[in-house]
């Protein structure tokens, strides 16, 4: 009986998959977007509007257009669109995610818009002189009605199937489950899901283990085997093709002949691993297995010196000016201390650096005298009883961090990296959490694309979700990501974001 009511209701999500798939029609029509492709559309639009709103104003309110439009000054618009970059970065407005919520994204593009235009108009030399209030007035209008609109009119229209990309997994075990169940959980949340914006629609999967066979996993159907593959691919419109098997040289042979055959016919192949960096910007160390490259990348980039010493100058830049900033801090934080925080100034703590070295970093002190002299070492949290009032204030305005800069200008850190743990707490997470020592190879940082991603890792879960954020960033990083951490790390402080 239990056999019979699991073929039902395997034959019932097989049903819907397939009604699911003809309401998206055909499929003859549409542009299945790649998310990289997705970004560059929105960039492209969003400068074309702001171009736009800047010509209007310009033809409707001076005499600075010539008959022939292409003799502006080309420096107007090259400021506009590293204005409007700069901008994006802080809001966040290429994150897909975001920009396939139709009520958040139009107040951040509400907010762009007028920020970009508003710091536009006090660019000095690079801009077209736009002094009157009727000129502000009109750029702000053009600006601040066109972004928005275009915003929720690509929130609406590109979730629409003509624009979504249709998947397949191979593999019905724990990684493909794990990716199946971050998208099909998702998608039940409407305007707050947060992978709508990826155009990812998952069809079911391929597996080969006769135990899946006639079974649905995670709501999806397992559809066949290896040599189900290709005609699957052709019947369901497949678009892509994921392969989340932990190790990919563990492929049967049957397998991976049709892989191939599926790249051949010019399916794009990717594995789960890489689909997850790209939804989540973190790397995947439960379902990297043992390979090195996919949780930690190994290639040495043409430009790894320089990036490495641009860097460590922006470093000793960005500690002589913190330092002056501290300086003029220290009499106020010294005050409040004397008031309400009875005790030493800073906070010294040993903390794991690069190459595993121990070094001693210097915060504000925001907790009570002896902290863990009962305890012992335990993790910071969000609502840590040990916090004292003006503690509190130092941790959400991130002040606390700011003795740090001895530290960077010392080269035991640097701005941007993996935040430094305690080493009584990285023994323990070594043994717990796949890769965590590879996040030693980067000297860490005051901030940190964790950071920006996540608070506090107060649990060895939370410590699992930043390695992943850390591996991402070791892996990726660039000067054109530490930009965006260093923006995104001060529009977190502006909006006392931070805890």
């Amino acid at each position: 009986m239990a056999s019979v009511d699991r073929n039902k209701f395997y034959k019932e999500a097989q049903r819907q998959a397939w009604a699911r798939l003809e309401q998206r029609g055909s499929r003859v029509w549409g542009v299945r977007l790649h998310l990289s492709e997705r970004k560059l559309l929105l960039a492209a639009v969003d400068f074309a509007l702001l171009s736009g709103a800047l010509l209007l104003t310009l033809r409707l309110s001076t005499t600075l257009i010539p008959q022939n439009i292409l003799q502006l000054p080309v420096k107007w618009f090259v400021s506009l669109a590293v204005v409007w970059a700069g901008v994006a970065a802080v809001l966040d407005l290429y994150n897909l995610a975001r920009a396939a919520s139709p009520r958040d994204i139009f107040r951040a593009a509400l907010l762009g818009a007028a920020l970009a235009s508003l710091l536009y108009l006090v660019v000095p030399y690079f801009t077209p002189p736009l002094l009157k209030r009727s000129q502000i007035f009109l750029l702000l209008t053009f600006s601040m009605t066109s972004i928005p609109a275009w915003r929720l009119l690509y929130a609406y229209l590109f979730n629409q199937p003509a624009f979504q990309r249709q998947a397949l997994i191979v593999g019905a075990g724990s990684s493909g489950q794990a990716l199946a169940h971050l998208l099909q959980a998702a998608q039940a949340r409407g305007d707050a899901n947060p992978f709508r914006g990826t155009g990812y629609v998952l069809l079911g999967f391929i597996e080969d283990d006769p135990a899946y066979r006639q079974q649905t996993a995670v709501g999806l159907p397992v559809w066949g085997a290896s040599q189900d593959l290709v005609r699957l691919v052709r019947a369901l419109h497949v678009d892509e093709v994921i392969v989340a098997v932990t190790d990919t040289r563990d492929l049967r042979p049957e397998l991976f002949e049709a892989v191939l055959d599926c790249r051949e016919l010019g399916i794009p192949v990717t594995t789960m691993p890489t689909v997850y960096e790209r939804l989540l910007g973190r790397v995947a160390v439960d379902f990297a297995g043992r390979n090195v490259e996919t949780a930690t990348g190994v290639e040495v980039g043409a430009f790894v010196h320089l990036y490495q010493a641009f860097k460590r100058l922006a470093d000793v830049a960005g500690g002589l000016v913190g330092l002056l900033l501290l300086l003029w801090v220290l009499p106020l934080v010294a005050l409040g201390n004397r008031l309400w925080n009875p005790g030493p100034l800073l906070f010294r703590q040993q903390r794991v650096g690069s190459g595993g070295r121990p070094f001693v970093v210097i915060k504000l002190r925001s907790m009570v005298l002896d902290a863990e002299k009962e305890s012992g070492a335990v993790w910071a949290s969000s609502d840590d009883s040990r916090v004292t009032p003006l503690g509190h204030f130092l941790r959400r305005t991130h002040l606390d961090e700011l003795p740090q800069v001895i530290n960077v200008l010392r080269g035991e850190m640097s701005l941007v990296g993996p935040r430094p743990e305690r080493p009584e707490f990285v023994g323990e997470l070594s043994r717990l959490i796949p890769f965590y020592r590879a996040r030693h190879c980067a000297r860490p940082g005051i901030t940190g694309w964790a950071q920006i991603h996540q608070d506090y890792g107060d649990s060895v879960a939370g410590a699992r979700e930043k390695l992943e954020y850390d591996l991402y960033y070791v892996k990726h990083g660039s000067i054109t990501l530490d930009l965006i951490i260093l923006l995104r790390t001060v529009s977190k402080v502006l909006g006392l974001r931070g805890r």
